[in-house]
């Protein structure tokens, strides 16, 4: 119990706001891991695990069974699920994975605007131990639990000036990130041509509305999503 007590008075304590200046280089490094191709490579896993993760939560909130998450070395992932192959249930799980980094990320800039830097960060930990127990291959495994263990040492053990810090950063990631895996998203179906398969064609072939129209939609909530947190973060 006094494990418990710890960490809830930790997440439940407001942390001072970091300066201006220390948010905007938390957005540069986070800009940074986008454009340099090797650290894009590295870190898109942190977006295609907030993207599965975006599609498992959607399938349990519309009353679907979730039959497993997996993750794979070319940052691509699979979701399965079992329940009506049609209607506004399979509709909403499917737009929820490119919109799911930018809806998360808005609701950790909002977080963060009120001070709970830590108390988010409990948050993701209890986020990836959830996913961790729908996990269905060995290379997904590996990730998620690279990833919490990583994230319960900086919860647990550092600095509230680096709590903060990787705190912003990775909120700033999701929000500048969840536009460019949009853009890529784009550029691959561009390329394919033929046989598509991604979030955007499934919901074409769900709704009769061109696939483009619904990447223009992802477009749409990321970028709003990037915009509106934007105002909490430098605020």
């Amino acid at each position: 119990m006094d494990l418990i007590t710890q960490i809830w008075e930790r997440a439940t304590t407001t942390q001072e706001p970091p300066s201006g200046e220390v948010v905007l280089l938390t957005a540069g490094v986070a800009l940074v891991c986008l454009i340099v191709p090797t650290l894009w490579h590295l870190t898109r896993h942190v977006l295609t695990i907030v993207h599965e993760s975006a599609h498992a939560t959607v399938a349990v909130l519309t009353g679907r069974r979730l039959a497993g998450v997996r993750l794979h070395s070319d940052t691509s992932g699979l979701t399965l699920s079992v329940g009506k192959p049609r209607g506004p249930g399979m509709i909403a799980m499917a737009f929820a994975g490119y919109t799911g980094p930018a809806v998360l990320g808005l609701a950790a800039a909002w977080v963060l605007g009120r001070g709970y830097a830590v108390g988010m960060l409990w948050l993701l930990v209890v986020a990836l131990g959830l996913l961790l127990v729908q996990i269905r291959n060995w290379y997904g495994l590996w990730t998620v639990l690279v990833s919490l263990a990583a994230l319960v040492a900086i919860t647990w053990w550092a600095t509230p000036v680096w709590q903060s810090g990787f705190a912003y950063g990775l909120t700033w990631f999701l929000l500048l990130g969840a536009p460019r895996a949009v853009i890529e998203l784009q550029s691959s179906r561009h390329r394919s041509r033929g046989a598509r398969t991604s979030d955007a064609d499934i919901l074409a072939n769900l709704t009769h509305v061109p696939g483009l129209v619904w990447v223009g939609a992802f477009l749409v909530v990321t970028v709003g999503a990037l915009a509106w947190a934007a105002t909490l973060l430098v605020r």
